[in-house]
């Protein structure tokens, strides 16, 4: 059984320092924890797999807003990726963090793969929505309800929640009030590696929405819409979102491949 100890505890760093890293962003309300599916299915690879401030085990810390939080893993990926630069996956706010970071640091960055993002803002009628469920996310019943959309063993189900409502009420609000407003770079990034912003065909049309607003300042974009897959699929379907993350580190180019879930 998991317990909230080994969620806050879960280790910043995976595998030997050789080759090139992989630096794993994780969305809102949750943890690196939640990479531990694509830890087991790179164990020769050297990962880095922090918490965003403000969330998990940094619960206590204030959120930072994107940039700082871009910042952030730009102080990370110098002090530990090998030779101090990174291919960067974010899913969900992580993706968020990872554009911020590849247009305020691209000197640092290999590659860009970003999944969940609706980087251009949600729609009036979303933002209508979800903002009055802000209160509800510091309430346990929530998301012991939204445990099954994640994929959540009922063992680990009390762990979750702990993670989940740890965010202040500060920092949910502040974190809404960016990502829903959108927040692509005001310029063209100076980033001109690999980029890849995949969306689950399940998911929300503004994270599709974004695309050409994002190819707009990142030209060598690639998309890729996932049949099937809703939002948190890297737990849906481990190995497929693995083979995606490789397929960007290694050869800087994704075609898709067809879910097997």
């Amino acid at each position: 059984m998991t317990d909230t100890t080994e969620l806050t505890t879960f280790p910043l760093e995976h595998g030997t320092p050789a080759g090139e890293t992989i630096v794993l962003l994780h969305g809102g309300n949750v943890g690196a924890w939640m990479w531990q599916p694509q830890v087991e299915r790179l164990p020769d690879r050297h990962l880095l797999t922090p918490d965003l401030p403000g969330y998990c085990a940094r619960a206590g810390e204030p959120w930072r807003g994107l940039a700082g939080s871009a910042d952030d893993i730009a102080d990370l990926i110098r002090a530990r990726a090998v030779d101090g630069r990174a291919h960067v996956v974010g899913l969900s706010l992580g993706g968020f963090v990872a554009t911020q970071l590849a247009w305020r640091h691209p000197e640092l960055v290999r590659s860009i793969t970003i999944t969940g993002s609706a980087l251009d803002g949600y729609s009036w009628l979303e933002r209508t929505l979800i903002k009055p469920q802000l209160p509800l996310w510091r309430k346990r019943w929530y998301w012991a309800a939204q445990a099954r959309f994640f994929g959540i063993l009922k063992t680990e189900q009390e762990a979750f929640v702990d993670v989940a409502t740890a965010p202040t009420a500060d920092t949910n609000a502040r974190m809404f009030a960016e990502v829903t407003a959108g927040a692509l770079p005001p310029t063209p990034t100076p980033f001109t590696g690999p980029f890849l912003a995949a969306s689950g065909s399940r998911e929300t049309g503004s994270i599709r929405r974004a695309f050409g607003p994002l190819r707009a300042v990142v030209p060598q974009l690639q998309t890729w819409v996932v049949p099937g897959m809703h939002h948190p699929w890297n737990q849906q379907d481990p190995e497929l979102f693995t083979r995606m993350v490789l397929g960007i580190a290694d050869t800087g180019v994704w075609r898709g491949e067809p879910s097997t879930r």
